[in-house]
């Protein structure tokens, strides 16, 4: 009988990249003080700092997006519900009784 277990593929890309031997070294030295070889060090930070930027960029996109909705809102005022009316006179009905 079959297997039911379904295998997905992992396409691996190739990326290249020319440094200074100098560069090279130092990458090296790093890796070698966390224990990871040279590709996984270099793959694993540029991915890290690609997220970081990815982050950055979104929070920042969406601060601008909230800026707008806060101004149109001070600009624009919604009108209050009806259940912040009633709470705003339970509120005043408690403070002036006490």
């Amino acid at each position: 009988m079959p297997s039911s277990t379904i295998k997905h593929k992992i396409e691996n890309e190739r990326l290249e990249a020319r440094i200074s031997a100098e560069k090279k070294y130092f990458l090296k030295y790093a890796a070698d003080l966390v224990g990871r070889s040279l590709t996984d060090f270099v793959v694993n930070s540029a991915y890290e700092a690609a997220t970081r930027v990815i982050k950055e960029h979104e929070q920042i996109r969406l601060s601008l997006k909230d800026r707008d909705v806060f101004i149109q809102s001070l600009l624009n005022p919604p009108l209050p519900s009806n259940a912040l009316l009633r709470a705003a006179k339970k509120y005043k009905k408690d403070i002036t009784s006490k």
